[in-house]
């Protein structure tokens, strides 16, 4: 016979799930995950231990990870009532399934913590009797805060520097000097994050700037030092889109959310698409202008679509046949405005100005409908 696990201990004893249940619910753990089936049980185990006597729920988000990540969350909530999982489909990033769970929470406290046990789910008593004896409005597990550096064992140095780099930029945003406003574990009161959830993206994984950033006055908040431990399981889900996502945030906080961090992040990706276009345009010329404008174009169009796929739209990348068939409907709607691209492009170049100059303005005019277009029916 096996021995039960900590979590089956921890629901079997009269301070486990029947009795929390009786008791108000003080605290939410929202749990973004992403191919964590290893670490689920693991950090549940975790939590129970350190929050015994509080009364608390663990909220998966699982962005319907291919490992079955969401299948382990339910056969654990089916006996442990403080266990719940929301289940995404067709929806993806760490900020969108942050905000999902909050709002799922009737928690008056919510914290945040990643799925890989690279927190420190001790800290989360401190962090909530700060909360409860109302010295704070917010409390950041801080990875720099004791030591100023990351442990490079656990972030690796590439990362650490990264980190860095965007920490400062954080602050200089904020306008505050927290050491770690990139940190993805932290505790707040659940309505300063429900007061400005329409305004807050829902891609890339900088939820908590982007909280602060988007608070009307700037909350109180205290920082707690922590250690970063290495990941046991699974794998890391940050990439080189992230740090693209991360800056079309920063940018649009700098214009007060005047500018969406993804059409930014569009019009990034359609100025690369322009140097695809001049390059091949360049290169065809002397097969004249027209053709090798329209083959500009489609360069252009491809390159773009699968730049936008992988980056802008990460949080619905499309895999398979179904990248195929966006492709197809992309190709089909930026090639409404294909026939003016060429004709506008062709019309100043017989006029006289530099060949770059006529691409350009040909590029320029379908850039607003790819955008208004592609968002809605493509993605």
């Amino acid at each position: 016979m096996r021995a039960p696990t900590t979590i089956e201990m921890s629901a079997n004893s009269p301070a486990g799930p029947a009795a929390a249940a009786a008791r108000a619910l003080e605290l939410s753990v929202v749990i973004p995950t992403f191919k964590e089936a290893l670490n689920v049980e693991p950090l549940l185990a975790k939590l129970a231990a350190a929050l015994t006597g509080v009364t608390w729920q663990a909220i998966f988000v699982d962005d319907d990870s291919p490992d079955g990540t969401a299948a382990v969350v339910k056969r654990v909530a089916a006996t442990d009532p403080r266990v719940m999982c929301l289940h995404r489909v067709g929806r993806r990033g760490l900020a969108g399934a942050v905000i999902e769970g909050v709002m799922a929470s009737a928690a008056p406290f919510v914290a945040v913590v990643d799925g890989d046990m690279q927190h420190d789910e001790t800290l989360l008593p401190e962090m909530l009797g700060l909360l409860k004896a109302d010295r704070a409005d917010l409390v950041v597990g801080s990875r720099y805060l004791a030591t100023g550096a990351a442990d490079a064992s656990a972030l690796g140095q590439t990362r650490e520097a990264g980190s860095r780099l965007a920490n400062w930029l954080g602050r200089k945003v904020l306008h505050a000097e927290v050491t770690d406003p990139m940190s993805g574990f932290f505790m707040m009161r659940r309505e300063l994050i429900e007061a400005v959830a329409p305004k807050l993206s829902t891609s890339g994984f900088k939820v908590l700037f982007d909280i602060m950033a988007s608070q009307p006055t700037p909350p109180r908040y205290v920082e707690l030092p922590y250690q970063f431990r290495a990941r046991v399981a699974g794998e890391s889900k940050l990439d080189n889109g992230v740090v693209v996502q991360y800056l079309g945030l920063l940018i649009a906080k700098l214009s007060l959310d005047l500018i969406s961090p993804r059409f930014l992040m569009f019009a990034l990706v359609g100025a690369s698409g322009v140097v695809v276009h001049l390059t091949i345009l360049r290169s065809l010329l002397a097969h004249g202008f027209a053709a090798a404008q329209l083959t500009a174009a489609l360069g252009a169009m491809t390159s773009n679509y699968l730049i936008n796929n992988a980056v802008t739209y990460r949080d619905k990348r499309k895999r398979g046949l179904s990248l195929l068939t966006g492709y197809l409907k992309f190709v089909v709607l930026c090639s409404v405005p294909l026939a003016a691209n060429v004709a506008v492009a062709t019309m100043v170049y017989e006029r006289g100005p530099a060949w770059w100059v006529a691409g350009v303005a040909g590029a320029v005019v379908a850039a607003v409908w790819n955008y208004v277009t592609t968002s809605r029916a493509v993605w």
